[in-house]
């Protein structure tokens, strides 16, 4: 497979897993949040069931308009029943259903409760209260008040009896007290505290009426004086009340305010409900227990998704490694050919898309190697050529220019001025000839990195001088002044290139004018 190719399929691969992992944690976070849900809904059930506890009891009590609150309670809780059961929305937040595995504590719950709301309706059809007892009791409310008002009123005649009375007074106070007793407890009994407070009642009511016979003089334990008949008008008003009130107290004290029935019957109701709330408590428990177990195993998937997507980074990044070795190699390859070793071949044996550039860059190295030995080929014939030409062309100017030097030196005959002339022009043309070969031998050398300096410190006014010494003649003849405006300067250079310079500058400048 080509490596563009693997690098697809992996880089796929990857956003592939990325996006299944994306995928996991998204449903991962809305099936918590469902869960969450369905927990806090289960949980809600009893705060429902407790409600429905406080309102069976109220319309027992008579609150018949509590009745409707309890009937929309027992709908919002089979209606949470029923969406624990197949799912669904409350509330606009979803609610997943309870797991197949948890079917039969589903079951158990359901059976719970219909057995509770049973117990409950009995209790909402029951009178919570004894009525004999209520009756009593609501009396003695009523009664007590006029009770109290009577024994003060018996202390007050009584204050003003000398002292063969203090037990009298005594006596009257503490009945005072004991009407006020009775009443107090009475009201406690009658907002359900019975517990201890009907044995403190009956003593309160025995206390009472030892008391008011010690007054009236039945009393076989202790005989006081009889009260005079001017001070004795509460006292006779005061014995036919207690007489109505007494039977009722000892109803009270000896009856509970609630009913038998009703009280067995809220406690079985409170039974089924302890029962319930263990059925549901146990659900509650295996459901986070299930949360829990498919949460670990989302885990793992996505652990195992994560690990997948990081391995596949790895592999895609040393596919990429791979990829760019032989480029690797193809830029020290190209480095060495820089420095001149053509014919680099580069061994990688892929048959993918880098195998391919190898190839072709192999191809390459040889045929620059075939070039560059062309071309060293080329440049040895042609230095050969050059050195024929510059030889075969030497040969024949020296004795031209020899024979030009004897002429003009009249060794031979005189010579007129034109004859001169001649002469002087075959010299000329010579001697440029030479100079033109020269400069061609010199630009070979040049190419070849052959060409030497020999420098040394000289002054340079006289390398220029001497080279324009050699044009003066020409340049009179041709009425051309040459002025030369340098001072003496020692400078390290080369006097025969640097003359070389300056010749052929004055040299192409005098052509140029003289052909004007």
């Amino acid at each position: 497979m080509k490596i563009i190719s693997k690098t697809y399929v992996l880089v796929s691969i990857l956003i592939l897993a990325a996006f299944i992992n994306l995928t996991l944690l998204y449903q991962t976070e809305q099936t918590d949040n469902s869960q969450s849900y369905t927990i806090i809904s289960t949980g809600d059930l009893k705060v429902q069931i407790e409600s429905i506890t406080g309102l069976a009891t109220s319309v027992a009590s008579g609150n018949n308009e509590d009745v409707e609150e309890i009937e929309n309670t027992i709908k919002k809780i089979e209606n949470i029943l029923k969406i624990l059961k197949n799912g669904g929305n409350i509330n606009e937040l979803t609610i997943e259903k309870i797991p197949s595995a948890l079917t039969s504590e589903y079951n158990k719950v359901t059976t719970s409760w219909e057995r509770y709301k049973e117990k409950a309706m009995d209790v909402e059809n029951t009178s919570v209260f004894d009525m004999e007892a209520t009756s009593a009791m609501n009396y003695v409310l009523q009664k007590n008040s006029e009770l109290v008002l009577e024994t003060n009123s018996l202390s007050k005649e009584l204050s003003g009896l000398d002292r063969n009375y203090n037990k009298h007074k005594e006596i009257a106070k503490k009945l005072e007290n004991s009407a006020l007793a009775i009443g107090k407890l009475t009201l406690v009994i009658s907002i359900g505290e019975e517990e201890n407070v009907q044995e403190q009642l009956k003593n309160e009511r025995v206390a009472f009426s030892i008391g008011l016979e010690k007054l009236l003089g039945t009393s076989t334990n202790e005989t006081l004086d009889k009260i005079p008949r001017e001070n004795s008008e509460t006292l006779r008003k005061l014995d036919p009340l207690w007489e109505a009130i007494q039977p009722k107290i000892k109803i009270v004290e000896e009856r509970a305010l609630l009913s038998t029935e009703f009280i067995q019957i809220r406690n079985e109701m409170n039974a089924e409900k302890i029962s319930l709330y263990s059925d549901i408590d146990n659900l509650l428990y295996l459901l986070n227990q299930e949360i829990i177990k498919e949460n670990t195993q989302g885990q793992v998937a996505i652990q195992v998704l994560l690990a997948i997507d990081i391995a596949i980074f790895f592999l895609v990044l040393y596919v990429v490694r791979q990829s760019l070795l032989p480029l690797r190699l193809i830029t020290d390859a190209l480095v060495e050919i820089k420095e001149g070793a053509y014919g680099k071949k580069i061994k990688y044996e892929k048959n993918d898309e880098a195998g391919e550039l190898v190839h072709t860059f192999n191809v390459m190295s040889d045929t620059i190697k075939e070039k560059d030995e062309q071309t060293k080929k080329t440049d040895i014939a042609k230095d050969e050529f050059l050195a024929m030409i510059t030889h075969e062309l030497k040969t024949p100017l020296v004795p031209i220019q020899g024979y030009s030097d004897i002429l003009l030196s009249e060794h031979l005959g005189k010579l007129n001025e034109k004859q001169k002339e001649r002469i002087n022009i075959i010299k000329d043309s010579s001697e440029n000839l030479l100079s033109l070969i020269s400069d061609l031998l010199d630009a070979q050398k040049l190419e070849l990195g052959q060409l030497r300096m020999q420098t040394g410190n000289s002054n340079m006014k006289e390398t220029i001088t001497d080279a324009i010494k050699l044009f003066l003649p020409q340049a009179q003849k041709n009425k051309i002044e040459i002025i030369s405006d340098i001072q003496d300067i020692i400078i390290e250079h080369d006097p025969d290139r640097i003359k070389q310079v300056i010749t052929n500058l004055i040299k192409n400048s005098l052509n140029a004018i003289t052909h004007q």
